[in-house]
């Protein structure tokens, strides 16, 4: 059985032990690693391993021994309670073992789950977990966090969110940051709450929030709207220098301008509009695109956007123009255009 969406989300929090395979995979090791956490911690429970009910076994060892898997769901343990054999970056060439395995389990076992990285739609091994009549696969994407998940990790590190502003600071943050860096942040401020009577504020997120010591797209941003053209190339070296793609520079830029757009182009004003960006804005972020809004207008902004777009088209065109001399010259147009 394949499950997404809501239905995973909820099946990862509370997994079923009646399931006899579980099959997690994903691009990203870390949320894969963190919903599979997530599920054996459910599972035996926090003395699990200790009581040996957990038995981990990664899957180079068992191209050596492939009989490792099934000694250890049929083993019987010292110790009462649910039990659980977990084969580690498992790849399609385990596929038949892992068919072989649920087809001959049975009540009383222990339950397999495996983790994988990416898989294709035709990946054998995912075939075998959707195929078989009651076990389950899920697929982890670059999909950001939901607002229940967002909330479970709250409610797990002991945080109360005082008002919608902080609860929009922290939705912010875990669609700007990896899942992991967004689960040590929670971690973080859980610490760093506990026995505080004050309620969380915006600024304390923002001092816990990860910082980066790269430059990165927001910097050239920042210096173009603020018309500062002389620091446009020392910035474009130090961005290309991390490989950073032109193209990935205008679609950023682009992004970015038509937000400025969105919030100057609000009846109500700057501090109307920017309350319309999706996800929400907070903290310097959010004076900085309000300020950035009235200096350039919804004219200059509009002239913006369309030279942008003509610089999009021309990168993605059979043109042989040099994209990064391309993306420099519009960028220093931009910049000149903030200063008249």
């Amino acid at each position: 059985m394949k499950l997404a969406g809501r239905d995973a989300a909820a099946f990862l929090r509370k997994p079923d032990p009646g399931r006899p395979g579980i099959l997690i995979y994903g691009a990203d090791p870390m949320r894969v690693a963190t919903a599979r956490a997530q599920v054996v911690s459910t599972l035996v429970g926090p003395q699990g391993e200790a009581e040996m009910r957990l038995t981990r076994i990664a899957a180079s060892d068992l191209r050596k021994d492939p009989a490792l898997v099934n000694d250890a769901i049929k083993a019987q343990g010292f110790f009462p309670g649910h039990r659980v054999a977990l084969v580690e970056e498992a790849t399609d060439g385990l596929s038949k073992l892992m068919n072989d395995v649920l087809e001959d389990w049975r009540d009383g076992d222990a339950q397999l789950v495996v983790t994988a990285g990416q898989l294709t739609a035709k990946s054998p091994l995912r075939k075998v977990f959707e195929g078989h009549r009651n076990s389950v696969a899920i697929g982890l994407y670059d999909d950001p966090p939901t607002a229940e998940d967002i909330q479970s990790l709250l409610d797990g590190a002991g945080i109360e969110v005082p008002n919608r502003e902080v609860m929009d600071a922290i939705t912010a943050l875990a669609h700007s940051v990896t899942p992991g860096d967004f689960r040590q942040t929670v971690e973080k401020l859980g610490l760093y709450k506990r026995g505080d009577p004050e309620p969380l504020s915006v600024a304390e997120l923002g001092l816990l929030a990860p910082q980066s010591a790269d430059v990165d797209v927001d910097d050239i941003l920042e210096v173009v709207a603020g018309g500062q053209t002389q620091q446009i190339g020392p910035v474009l070296r130090d961005l290309y220098a991390q490989g950073v793609l032109p193209i990935t520079l205008c679609i950023g830029a682009m992004r970015h301008f038509r937000q400025l757009h969105v919030v100057a182009s609000d009846p109500g004003g700057p501090g109307q509009g920017i309350s319309r960006l999706r996800p929400p804005v907070f903290g310097p972020r959010r004076d900085r695109i309000m300020r950035q809004a009235s200096q350039w207008g919804r004219d200059r902004l509009e002239k913006a956007i369309a030279a942008l777009t003509d610089t999009d088209l021309t990168m993605r065109s059979a043109s042989h123009a040099p994209q990064h001399a391309l993306m420099e010259r519009t960028l220093i147009r931009l910049a000149m255009m903030a200063r008249r």
